[in-house]
Order: structure tokens, then C-alpha cells, then sequence
């Protein structure tokens, strides 16, 4: 598959999404990635529980640092489970359940960090539902055999991982400024889901 052949296809899996930008560029590392992968025989839902185990990690650990680099590791390998899945051509509905899956419970575990770091729970269980339900209600739409919404939102995944990146790094270095910062991203958040809402709902009004 050459790399031409495995955007169009992420496009597909993704309802449409743009290819160019930063996400093309990030498509085209992930490509490579995925063909040294494939290469070597590993296998997508292998990458997928790597993911998950190094969030897991990054969320119990002491150390502020190692977080933000096992934060980096869980983003690579969730990444490209998806990429070596098509230039595979081993994509499969349960992969799918099994990478959704695995994001909400790594999403719960870099909100644990927040939590560690003095983020109040409220907020970071508050930003967790959100970001989750957003989800859920593209996955669902899917489900009624519509194609996933293909409006990017402001606090899309790659988004919601740098704001967890930003507060290890204030930590780190003892800036002040995470609370604000995790008050103006839950306002982010509630925006990105009205946005997913209206894009569903005119899907579906459209469609029948």
C-alpha cells in the first residue's frame, strides 16, 4: 500500500476527515511507522494494549518527568495501532471496540495524573464525562450506519493529551496557572461537544 492509498483510507475510516496540514504530516510519520510495524510482524491490538499499559503507567507514577515521557510513548503506540491495522488490511470491528475501549480508560488515567497534580476531581471527572460522552456519540452515531462525525473539534484526542502535557510541564518546572488552564479547556471541551452534537443531529436530519 503505497502512502497516497493509506490517507485515503484513514480519511474513510475517520467520515472524511482533511488529510493535509498537521495532520497529514503526522499521517506521513505514521505511515513509516506502521510499515516498519507491519514488517516485523506486530500485530495492531498488541500496539493498542501497549498504549493502554504505558498510560496506565504514566498515571501512577511518582515521578512528574517519566509521566510526561510515558504520556509521549502511550500517544505513539496508540497512534499507529490504527496505521498498521490498514497497511495491513487487518481492520476489524473489534480492534475498533478494543481501541475505543482502551482510549477512555487511558483518558481516565492522564486525568488521574491532573488529579495528582491538584486538579480539583470535580473538574477533571467533569472533563473526563465530556470528552467520553463526545465519543460515545460519535461511535453511536456509527452504530445507526451513518458515517462518524467528520468535524474536527477544538479538544480533539492529540489536543486532550498536550493539555495533560501542559500541566505535567507547569508541575515540573512550578508554574502557576493549571487551575485557570484546566477551566478555559472544560469550556473548550463543552464547545467541542455542542459542535459534535450539531454535526450529529444534522447528519441525522439530513439522512432520514
Amino acid at each position: 500500500m503505497i502512502e497516497e492509498q493509506f490517507k485515503e483510507r484513514w480519511s474513510q475510516l475517520h467520515g472524511g476527515a482533511d488529510v493535509e496540514g498537521v495532520v497529514g504530516g503526522w499521517l506521513r510519520f505514521s505511515y513509516q511507522a506502521a510499515r516498519v510495524c507491519a514488517a516485523l510482524r506486530i500485530s495492531p491490538n498488541f500496539l493498542t494494549f501497549l498504549g493502554l499499559g504505558t498510560a496506565i503507567a504514566m498515571g501512577l507514577s511518582t515521578y512528574a518527568a517519566i509521566s510526561l515521557l510515558l504520556l509521549v510513548i502511550s500517544l505513539f503506540f496508540d497512534g499507529i495501532d490504527g496505521s498498521v491495522a490498514i497497511v495491513r488490511g487487518s481492520e476489524s470491528k473489534w480492534g475498533s471496540i478494543l481501541d475505543s475501549v482502551a482510549d477512555r480508560i487511558s483518558e481516565a488515567f492522564w486525568l488521574y495524573m491532573g488529579w495528582r497534580l491538584g486538579i480539583p476531581a470535580w473538574l477533571v471527572i467533569t472533563m473526563w464525562t465530556v470528552a467520553s460522552t463526545q465519543e460515545y456519540a460519535r461511535a453511536r452515531l456509527a452504530s445507526l450506519g451513518h458515517s462518524e462525525v467528520g468535524v474536527v473539534t477544538p479538544t480533539e484526542r492529540p489536543v486532550r493529551a498536550i493539555f495533560m502535557a501542559f500541566a505535567l510541564l507547569f508541575y515540573i518546572f512550578d508554574i502557576p496557572g493549571t487551575l485557570q488552564m484546566s477551566y478555559a479547556f472544560l469550556g473548550l471541551l463543552l464547545f467541542s461537544f455542542v459542535q459534535v452534537m450539531r454535526a450529529a443531529k444534522k447528519v441525522l436530519t439530513s439522512r432520514g
